[in-house]
């Protein structure tokens, strides 16, 4: 049956039509090269411009990127009847565009606006003119067609070999057969319709034929054939390699065997035990090769979209990337083939989608630093025609209000090359990045950070691995402020750290950390993402906080924001669980100290961080890591610490900025009084309190700059961030320099203090109003707050009671009478009270009361002073001598308040017990001077209750003693038998001695009392007599 035909319209010409036994097209279509046909198919001849000095105008003659590889004319035959075309440059490329300096001219001086920026405009520069598309891959006139019977004996064919049994023969002839076929279609209907209908089965037997091929072998015919024959259907618009998920897994099996081929030096590739057998096997290698690279060509000039090339570019992409040298070069051969046909027939016509820009010039660059210096060159030609590229991208997706953005650039770019030649600029990584950057969007620049620090993983050379690392530090000094996706950056530099071995290379991951840090716009982003690591830090992270190299201008704000995310977790209510980053920044504090580098930063703002470091180890107080909220997989892949805990690292860090700033004496007060200790326990406040007295007494600078720092902080925070912080300000009043500030940061802020619910606040504000007193100025103001401070000797706080004590003792000179008198008694009551401190210090407060008093006001007080004789008297004998030395004293005083002179018996410092008739003396002193001022024997049975044994001892004593002493008249009216109750208690006290003394206490007492009772009655029987 005749085959319908087509019209005779024009079309490209398709590839080389095969030499076989079946029927062939004619003549005058192209044929393919290594067959016997001496002409070329526009795929070679595409491959051949690239290659060839025959058709290379005199004015276009451009510098060679490569030197030193061997060159071959394009017509020149090896092995035989085979032609061939070497991968390698020539000496004059025309089909470049050189970017030459004094071409690069800068838009219209004469421009008015930056909107009239058009196309004429750009195409006055040199280096951006397309190039005139060449008379061998223009649209040839149509040639005579096969006959209907050879097409279709050549459907029959490959029809059989589709669903048969495949020989190498037969793989052959059915690739060649495709191949003539393909050069009908645009002829017959039937033809196309044939192809189309079953292109997904040719895909599919494409893919088959390509796997049974052995991977390392040259001397495959088969793969070569298959290339061409993907080449000329394409030509044909008959595209296998894109479009569906087996074609795209078509293309990536053919690079793979081209790419993965052994280097062509090997020995056991190619044997040489026939001396024709390598040449032929190397000459079949570049054939192959030669093919591949026309069949990426092809499918440019047939889409010569950024799209299109992006999807080439995703399988290259590896092989750019591989660890073998021979890999690397062949695919940055193919990539500056693929790159330069891209350059010549470039499509932008709007909207573009090449996304991956950024991800190309990284690749681009690393491999132009490559020590292969073939692999160098072929990526140093390859940027050579990306920068055109982008030239022209950047000007096609220009806004009206980016022109003058893009003249910029432009003149930018210009003035760089001006300090470079062509070819060593091509060959720098480090200049090329300098002048894409101008170029490259915020995404584009993250994209290529991330592949630098993506390819520092799987880098197979250290010098490629130190060219990754200056490319980083280069690009972010010159784009630091357009980078969007800097947490990202983050991350992977921290992922990566423990691959990178070189020295150098990790001081310039931290450089470049350090540059994002010192940027006021990624400072916060960037310490986020830091802090986001398990605590305590590796050693990877731990060194990239120590040996961060920020800017001297830049260091107080890096450290500010660090010290800032600390105070917020301290400005939050309290939690059940503590915040991870507070913990987190803790342990990153430690390490920056650690590292020396912020000394200078460490040192403007030591107020802050000791504060914030004060301040968190008050929150750390009894936590585990098990108290803190830990975000979820964080610990994914090792296990939550036991072995430290939150007030560790705040410990840790507090010492070493101590260590820093030179507060070598401050530490020491601080291990030599455990004041560590202190710190971490229950006793907080003390550790604060005795730090601060330290840093007052040594370094009176610090403790000033503290103070201020103090004054506005003091109310800000939580109730732990505002005790921490009150507690060392009352303790820097006793500075001179705390004279100076205004009564509502002293006084009244104490007042407000003395009078809160929160005891440790009342406890604060007493220890700074004693600490003012110091300053006779503030004396007068701390006076007026004396009803409140008299209040707090009723509390039952140990603390604030001693504390209003010692207080009180300061302005005890100060006080009228009226409030003395009313003090004292108050004191009374604490006399014998069985904390120590309370008691020794009522009476010394007492005694200091009484050497207040003026002559003209004893008498408010002389009820007090006596009401004290007989407690004071009984507390001589305690068992504390410091509690009976201080009661002697007292005592002494109120005798010279009363002008006693108190018998020498009285200072005894033996029990009274043991020397009776010393205690006889005593008690007769005292009973014949308090007759009639005082009820002596019942103020001795209140002290003796609840008190210590000597006390109760003496009490029995003195109350057997003083029974002689006792007005008659008083016993008769108050009657003995309370007394004698008392007694008979104490006949039941587990002590022997107690009990003797009361029974001897108990017989004197009953015995006064029958005399008392027979003279009454006696009296009662003189004044009956009388009456009668």
């Amino acid at each position: 049956m005749p085959l319908p035909r087509r019209g005779g319209e024009q079309r490209l010409t398709g590839a080389r039509v095969l030499q076989t036994s079946l029927p062939r097209a004619t003549p005058r279509s192209p044929r393919r090269v290594g067959r016997g046909t001496p002409l070329l198919s526009h795929a070679q001849r595409l491959t051949r411009r690239r290659h060839s000095s025959e058709q290379v105008p005199p004015e276009t003659k451009q510098a060679d990127f490569r030197s030193g590889v061997a060159r071959m004319g394009s017509r020149q035959r090896i092995c035989g009847t085979e032609e061939v075309v070497i991968p390698c440059a020539s000496d004059s490329d025309s089909g470049s565009v050189d970017l030459q300096l004094n071409n690069l001219e800068d838009i219209q001086k004469d421009v008015p606006s930056v909107e009239e920026l058009t196309d004429t405009d750009i195409s006055d520069i040199p280096g951006l003119t397309e190039e005139p598309l060449q008379d061998n891959l223009r649209p040839l006139a149509p040639r005579a067609p096969l006959n209907e019977d050879s097409v279709e004996r050549l459907v029959l064919n490959i029809q059989e070999i589709l669903h048969g049994e495949k020989g190498e023969l037969e793989k052959l002839e059915f690739l060649r057969s495709l191949s003539s076929l393909s050069q009908t279609l645009p002829y017959y209907e039937t033809t196309e319709s044939f192809i189309h209908r079953h292109t997904a089965e040719i895909v599919h037997v494409l893919s088959a034929l390509l796997q049974e091929e052995p991977l390392h072998s040259l001397s495959s015919l088969v793969r070569r054939e298959l290339i061409v024959t993907i080449t000329d259907l394409s030509y044909q618009d008959v595209h296998l390699l894109f479009g569906s998920e087996d074609r795209e897994d078509l293309l990536a099996l053919i690079t793979k065997s081209i790419i993965c081929l052994p280097a062509t030096g090997t020995p056991a590739c190619l044997p040489s035990t026939v001396p024709n057998q390598s040449s032929e096997r190397e000459c079949l290698y570049r054939q192959t090769f030669q093919a591949f690279s026309v069949m990426l060509q092809s499918q440019v000039l047939k889409d010569p979209h950024l799209e299109n090339f992006d999807s080439i570019f995703k399988h290259i992409d590896p092989w750019l990337q591989s660890e073998k040298d021979h890999e690397r070069k062949r695919a940055a051969a193919i990539m500056a083939q693929v790159l330069k046909c891209l350059l010549s027939y470039l499509s932008l016509k709007l909207p573009l989608q090449f996304q991956r820009l950024g991800h190309l010039v990284a690749v681009m660059a690393l491999l132009c630093g490559d020590p292969q210096k073939e692999v160098a060159t072929e990526a140093a030609e390859g940027t050579h025609y990306l920068l055109q590229i982008t030239l022209r991208l950047k000007y096609t997706i220009q806004d009206r209000s980016s022109g003058r953005a893009l003249r910029d650039a432009l003149r930018r770019c210009r003035e760089l090359l001006e300090h470079y030649s062509v070819k060593c600029f091509y060959c720098c990584p480090f200049k090329i990045i300098q002048v894409f950057e101008v170029f490259l969007d915020s995404q584009e620049l993250s994209q290529f950070i991330m592949t630098i620090l993506d390819s520092l993983r799987s880098l197979p050379h250290p010098c490629i691995q130190q060219t990754a690392g200056e490319l980083l530090i280069t690009l972010v000094k010159s784009a630091e402020a357009r980078f969007e996706k800097v947490p990202e950056i983050i991350g992977v530099i921290c992922a990566r750290l423990s691959i990178i071995t070189l020295p150098s290379v990790r001081q310039q991951i931290t450089s470049t950390v350090s540059l994002f840090l010192s940027s006021p716009k990624y400072t916060d982003v960037v310490l986020s993402h830091l802090l986001c690591h398990p605590v305590p830090y590796d050693r990877h992270l731990a060194e990239l906080w120590r040996t961060l190299k920020v800017e001297l201008t830049s260091t107080t704000w890096v450290l500010w924001r660090l010290l800032r995310k600390l105070q917020k977790c301290h400005n939050a209510p309290t939690q059940a669980k503590m915040a991870y980053v507070a913990v987190a920044v803790t342990d990153a504090l430690y390490e920056v100290l650690m590292g020396n580098r912020l000394r200078a930063a460490a040192f403007r703002l030591f107020p802050q961080l000791l504060m914030t470091l004060l301040v968190q180890t008050h929150h750390s107080i009894g936590l585990t890591m098990s108290d803190v909220h830990i975000p979820s997989g964080l610990y994914a892949e090792q296990e939550i610490p036991t072995d430290v805990t939150p007030m560790c690292f705040a410990i840790q860090a507090t010492k070493t900025l101590l260590l820093r700033t030179q507060c070598w004496q401050e530490f020491g007060i601080m291990e030599k009084s455990s004041g560590w200790n202190l710190l971490t326990g229950e006793s907080h406040l003390q550790g604060v309190f005795l730090l601060a007295n330290a840093l007052l007494e040594r370094n009176q600078p610090f403790a000033h700059k503290t103070l201020y720092l103090l004054v506005p902080l003091i109310n800000r925070g939580n109730i732990k961030h505002k005790i921490t912080s009150a507690a060392f300000f009352v303790e820097l009043l006793k500075s001179p320099v705390a004279r100076r500030l205004p009564r509502v940061y002293s006084t009244v802020r104490l007042r407000d203090w003395l009078c809160d619910d929160n005891n440790l606040f009342r406890i604060i504000a007493l220890r700074g109003l004693h600490n003012l007193v110091r300053h006779r100025e503030m004396r007068e103001d701390v006076s007026s707050l004396l009803p409140c401070i008299l209040d707090r000797l009723h509390e039952t706080d140990e603390r604030i009671v001693l504390l209003a004590i010692q207080t009180l003792l300061q302005l005890v000179r100060m006080l009228d009478s009226t409030t003395l008198a009313a003090m004292m008694q108050t004191l009374l009551s604490l006399f014998g009270d069985v904390r120590r401190d309370i008691h020794q210090n009522s009476m010394t407060l007492f005694g200091a009361s009484i050497k207040s008093v003026k002559s003209t006001e004893k008498k408010s007080v002389e009820t007090q002073v006596l009401g004290s004789l007989v407690p004071l008297l009984l507390f001589s004998q305690d068992e504390d001598s410091d509690i009976a030395e201080e009661s002697r004293r007292v005592l002494t005083l109120c005798a010279w308040f009363l002008k006693w002179k108190l018998p020498p018996e009285v200072y005894c410092k033996d029990p009274f017990y043991i020397k009776p008739n010393e205690a006889g003396r005593v008690c007769r002193f005292f009973g014949e001077k308090c007759k009639g001022k005082i009820n002596i024997l019942d103020q001795i049975l209140m002290c003796s209750k609840e008190s210590t044994l000597p006390i109760r001892r003496t009490a029995v004593l003195f109350i057997g003693l003083l029974s002689k002493y006792t007005d008659p008249s008083e016993l008769t009216m108050q009657g003995t038998e309370w007394i004698e109750s008392h007694l008979r208690a104490w006949l039941q006290d587990p002590e022997p001695s107690l009990r003797l003394l009361a029974s001897q206490a108990l017989f004197r007492i009953q015995r006064v009392g029958s005399e008392s009772q027979s003279r009454v009655s006696w009296l009662r029987k003189l004044l009956g007599c009388l009456y009668t």
